[in-house]
């Protein structure tokens, strides 16, 4: 039986642009045997930080990931108190709010959010049949400054 990644990855969050790939090593590997470390890079290459501020570490058994939430999670390194939680999915760059595709034209959305022809007309006739209420009624005496007369 295999286990997802994301089970066994822990995302770090709050780290110091002293930190390296061997420090979350080292920081990391008492709670088990490690297979991978990422540091993702700034978005602007022009940038002279070293990364984004956190990073990802992936142990060979999710229980050696859970071990390392429980025990480094708001613990200090370099000076920094740092989050440590179970990595989520990363999300498909078509989907969702940020993708150069507009959300109705995305996979899923349509079905999820589209209305059926039947319950459009329900709706078209139930407005015929009572019409919007006149929004200026009530409005009388409202032109009156100061409190109400009794």
């Amino acid at each position: 039986m295999t286990e997802r990644s994301t089970e066994r990855t822990v995302y770090v969050s709050g780290l110091d642009n002293s930190v390296t790939s061997h420090t979350l090593h080292a920081a990391f590997v008492p709670f088990g045997e490690i297979v991978d470390i990422s540091l993702p890079k700034p978005d602007l290459p022009s940038s002279t930080e070293p990364h984004r501020g956190f990073g990802y570490v992936e142990f060979e058994h999710s229980d050696d990931a859970k071990e390392a939430i429980d025990n480094m999670d708001q613990s200090e390194l370099y000076g920094r108190v740092i989050k440590v939680a179970q990595a989520k999915p990363q999300k498909d760059a078509s989907e969702g709010l940020g993708s150069k595709t507009a959300v109705w034209q995305q996979e899923g959305w349509l079905a999820k959010h589209a209305v059926s022809e039947e319950d459009r007309q329900a709706t078209e006739q139930a407005r015929e049949r009572s019409p919007a209420p006149d929004p200026m009624q009530g409005l009388e005496e409202l032109d009156v400054v100061g409190p109400k007369p009794e």
